[in-house]
């Protein structure tokens, strides 16, 4: 297959380019940008799930891995939007408080990132659904290790089905 023929689903599409590639008004692309904080992002947070990985070389996630969410997702009937996806390495200076404070989820996902990074105020294992704040608190190895291991699809499996009553 050659990449003159490949074509991203429109869903995707969309979610990379949901803002103008034109700017018409740089006064509304600065008080934009100062709303926002400078926070980089996927999806919409339409559900109020934020999800937080941490990956050194992709904005977001390496393909396969970014797959392997969207599969996730789909099988607890949410889609990308639902969500706001954040990778700690590319947002210095993030942690808990800012985040929960931008984003005000109802559920936290952490895949593959150690809470005390997020200065996370408590410490629990992986694959433990834990309440604070009013808020459900998921940790779970990254989405490679996942990907990779059944055991460790179907712990996360079980979680997600408690975390979103499945």
């Amino acid at each position: 297959m050659s990449l003159d023929n490949f074509q991203l689903p429109a869903f995707l599409t969309a979610e990379l380019y949901n803002d103008s590639l034109v700017v018409l008004d740089t006064n509304e692309l600065t008080n934009k940008s100062l709303n926002e904080n400078s926070l980089v992002f996927l999806g919409n947070n339409k559900k109020n799930i934020l999800i937080i990985v941490n990956d050194e070389n992709t904005v977001y996630l390496p393909d396969d891995s970014l797959t392997f969410l969207m599969d996730i997702l789909t099988a607890c009937k949410l889609t990308l939007s639902d969500t706001a996806l954040i990778n700690f390495n590319k947002n210095p200076g993030i942690n808990y408080k800012s985040l929960v404070q931008h984003f005000q989820p109802e559920f936290v996902i952490c895949l593959g990132i150690e809470l005390s990074a997020l200065a996370f105020p408590l410490e629990f294992p992986y694959y433990q659904v834990q309440q604070y704040n009013n808020q459900s608190y998921l940790s779970a190895p990254s989405l490679k290790i996942l990907a990779a291991d059944k055991q460790e699809k179907l712990q996360l499996w079980g979680c997600l089905k408690k975390l979103f009553s499945i």
